[in-house]
């Protein structure tokens, strides 16, 4: 299985390090950390609404089917 192991993570940082230089490297870090943020936070809040709208679906069929 493709684990991220501590000698892969320090060749990915390596790879940023010399791609985005040591000024950006911070910057970079922080805007990935904040999409990633807000993903699980979108993710979290679709599973939240997901019972509801399921919900208001079977409504809907069971007033239709009559």
């Amino acid at each position: 299985m493709m684990g991220l192991t501590v000698p892969k993570l320090l060749l990915i940082l390596g790879i940023g390090l010399l791609v985005f230089g040591p000024g950006k490297l911070p910057l970079v870090g922080k805007s990935l950390g904040k999409s990633v943020r807000e993903f699980k936070s979108a993710v979290s809040e679709d599973e939240k609404a997901e019972p509801k709208q399921l919900a208001q679906a079977e409504t809907k069929t069971e007033t239709a089917a009559k």
